[in-house]
């Protein structure tokens, strides 16, 4: 490297953006990802021993990919190259192909490649790569924001490990923001700028899982506040707002505004009022709630308040749970809100919380009655000499499939626990002697 290459990149440094500059350099230096990165997990102890094999990073933007990537190629002892599947083609593999033989042969050293976006590279540039990925000519790390069960030819796959990423959590975020704040050699912390908590937690929170987002944001305010007459530039949240371009929404994952706000949206599918319903799911989405959790909510409202005047509801709401976990957000949005907004105007019926909350109430309050013979279990030695199933009556062999005979115990013989309501498809339920015809 010449005077002018070497000022060249000491010049790169010193401007590229936060988020890179803050990049660890070490493993035990990440922050998050504790499902693959804990000590007693593969991928941590495989980069620790220099032992790694072709593996695919998956996962959002911002969660951590490239950073691995930079870490391996920090630790390796072996060669590494890095490529970008959106500017490289196929003569770009050859001439790394090419210097990954002659490091083989002339220094005996591996040659680790690290495709970034390697969902870009069409089947014919993927399917060159695999026959020096499968003879050990390079080692692979490719990193994808898509499913690389559907953008990675299946045969690469097969030949690699996939490491899934998730979204960095709140407390990681924050992590990450306290040390770009107090860094002095990579970070902010020569500015001489404080961060008020407030900020902080909006920041984490507004960054949705993406630490580029957050970083960028922090450095944004740091470099475009007016320093105090105390001589700090103080990070408020109006700046954390300005920075991020989102407003400030109060709404506490833990305090009373949470709990009021996910009251306030059951209760408006409850009253079959779906505008309301979206309006709350909205103001928790854009602060930040878990996805999961609304899911979840959604899936009580479909049995607690609609249960069977549309039996359909829940299979909606229970759908729409699984869909916005695989897909996550933005998409998961449209689909939590297409899940209110059936549970909302769907009809209504408490009869199935109803049902078991009174048949819970006289099991904890009556003594409890035995099974009538003629129900109890007779499909074993010896069953019919103690009376066992004697009398039964098989309802399909009755018109209709019903047989009138007694279920309960004697002494709750006549008991009604479930009250069918007049909505929708409950309102066509009968009881036994309708059933018969009687």
């Amino acid at each position: 490297m010449d005077l002018f290459e070497y000022m060249g990149e000491k010049f790169k440094d010193e401007e590229s953006p936060l988020a890179s500059r803050l990049r660890p350099k070490t493993i035990d230096d990440v922050v998050g990802q504790e499902h693959i990165l804990g000590k007693d997990k593969l991928l941590y102890r495989a980069i620790k021993a220099d032992k790694l094999g072709s593996v695919i990073f998956y996962g959002p933007p911002g969660t951590g990919k490239t950073t691995l990537a930079m870490v391996i190629a920090n630790t390796t002892s072996s060669e590494f190259v890095k490529i970008n599947a959106t500017t490289s083609g196929k003569k770009d593999m050859e001439n790394v192909i090419e210097k990954a033989k002659e490091t083989a042969s002339m220094y005996s050293r591996k040659t680790i490649l690290f495709v970034d976006e390697i969902h870009r590279f069409n089947k014919g540039q993927q399917d060159y790569l695999l026959p020096f990925v499968e003879d050990g000519t390079v080692t692979l790390i490719g990193a994808t924001t898509e499913n690389p069960y559907f953008e990675v030819n299946p045969a690469l796959i097969s030949r690699s490990i996939i490491f899934e990423l998730k979204t960095l959590t709140k407390d990681a975020l924050k992590t990450l923001i306290k040390r770009a704040v107090e860094d002095k050699e990579n970070g902010l912390g020569s500015y001489k700028c404080d961060i008020t908590d407030e900020a902080l937690d909006f920041l984490a929170d507004a960054a949705n899982g993406d630490a580029r987002n957050a970083l960028n944001a922090v450095e944004l305010g740091v470099l475009t506040t007016d320093r105090s007459e105390d001589g700090l530039i103080h990070i408020d949240l109006d700046v954390a707002v300005e920075c991020i371009q989102k407003r400030a929404v109060k709404y506490d994952k833990q305090g009373d505004n949470h709990y009021d706000t996910i009251s306030a949206f059951i209760k408006s599918m409850r009253g079959s009022d779906p505008d309301a319903a979206v309006y709350y799911l909205a103001r928790m989405l854009y602060a930040g709630e878990d996805p999961k959790f609304i899911a979840r909510r959604i899936m009580i409202c479909a049995s607690e308040d609609v249960s069977n005047a549309d039996p359909n509801a829940l299979v909606v709401a229970v759908n729409a749970s699984l869909a916005a976990e695989r897909l996550g957000m933005p998409e998961a949005r449209i689909i939590l809100s297409q899940a209110a907004i059936y549970v909302a105007t769907a009809p209504k019926s408490n009869s199935a919380i109803m049902a078991i909350d009174n048949a819970l109430n006289v099991v904890r309050n009556t003594p409890t009655g035995s099974v009538p013979a003629h129900l109890q279990d007779s499909h074993y030695k010896s069953s019919a000499k103690l009376g066992r199933g004697i009398g039964y009556q098989y309802a399909h062999d009755f018109p209709n499939h019903y047989v009138e005979q007694q279920y309960l115990p004697d002494n709750l013989v006549g008991t009604r626990f479930y009250e069918p309501g007049e909505l929708g498809y409950e309102g066509r339920l009968r009881w036994g002697k309708d059933l018969g015809g009687d």
